[in-house]
């Protein structure tokens, strides 16, 4: 028996709750996933799952080698990539989780500088505004934007995240433009369904405010309220990393400049920094050096021209 190839099946098992999806993922037969757990359980001498007709679980037995064999596992990937080294060339496989537009924006031209300089390092890149599972989904690093990062991961911060209200010179010629934050609210604005609703926290120097607007249109997803902003639907608070260059062509103004909106950071989220593989680490310092000191829209004195 591979017994790192059980402790691979096991591993699956216990993740999925199943048999039948284990051997989907790893695709082998159900008799193989069967085979290699039971010749697991054997060389161990205990059981370490329950089954029945319509779960898995783990025993206590099955709980305390789930985590030995996760170490183990990551070891022997560690290891691997390590002897690859010997050619100077980087490997591994890493799948990655981000927002849309910060992935069509920033991620995925990033990765792929990184990934000419590491041309055997594979990537499978998920996009969505869905705060995904990262021990359920198998996935390596996640990048999110948000100043609370969610407990039980690590969490290292690769750069900050400043936004601006903008709004297309059509709009402002036809509604005006504002010129106090308590004008926000008789303008059509744009808002984020998720945060952030129904109100925009701004700040100017020692002061702060907030504004309560209805908004008509909100939307999960910049991209969107960017889309129906460039069509002057109205005001957006938008990313800078995204509409820094609508800004520099006068697509977009920026209104209300000297008040700026809450900045957020950009952190890069995943389970454990014990094994963390080789390629992942290479990865976090290419995107920390990239996103906090070479990234124009994040350095707060080079954004938008206050006009």
């Amino acid at each position: 028996m591979d017994r790192l190839i059980a402790m691979q099946v096991f591993v699956e098992v216990a993740r999925r709750g199943s048999f039948t999806a284990a051997s989907h993922e790893l695709d082998l037969s159900r008799a193989m996933v069967s085979r290699y757990i039971a010749e697991l359980e054997s060389w161990l001498g205990a059981r370490l799952l329950q089954r029945s007709t319509r779960s898995v679980t783990l025993t206590d037995a099955g709980a305390s080698c789930l985590a030995r064999c996760q170490q183990m596992l990551a070891l022997a990937e560690q290891t691997r990539e390590e002897i690859d080294l010997r050619d100077g060339q980087l490997r591994g496989q890493l799948r990655i989780t981000t927002s849309m537009s910060f992935g069509m924006a920033q991620l995925a031209p990033a990765i792929a500088d990184f990934m000419t300089q590491h041309p055997h390092i594979h990537i499978d890149l998920q996009l969505g505004d869905r705060a995904a599972n990262l021990i359920e989904e198998r996935i390596d690093l996640a990048i999110r934007i948000t100043n609370n990062p969610e407990p039980g991961l690590v969490a290292r911060r690769l750069g900050e995240c400043h936004s601006v209200i903008v709004a297309t010179p059509a709009y402002l010629a036809q509604h005006g433009t504002p010129q106090q934050p308590a004008e926000l609210s008789r303008h059509a604005c744009l808002s984020y369904s998720q945060f952030g609703r129904s109100e925009w926290q701004l700040r100017r120097g020692d002061s702060e405010t907030t504004v309560r607007m209805a908004s008509r249109l909100s939307a999960n997803e910049a991209v969107v309220l960017l889309q129906a902003c460039r069509h002057g639907a109205g005001l957006a608070l938008q990313p800078c990393y995204l509409v820094q260059p609508l800004l520099d062509s006068g697509e977009l103004i920026a209104v209300l400049p000297e008040w700026h909106p809450v900045s957020m950071g950009i952190h890069a989220l995943y389970p454990s920094h014990r094994q963390l593989p080789l390629a992942m680490r290479v990865l976090l310092d290419f995107l920390q050096q990239r996103f906090a000191t070479a990234a124009p829209w994040a350095q707060a004195a080079t954004l938008f021209p206050v006009s």
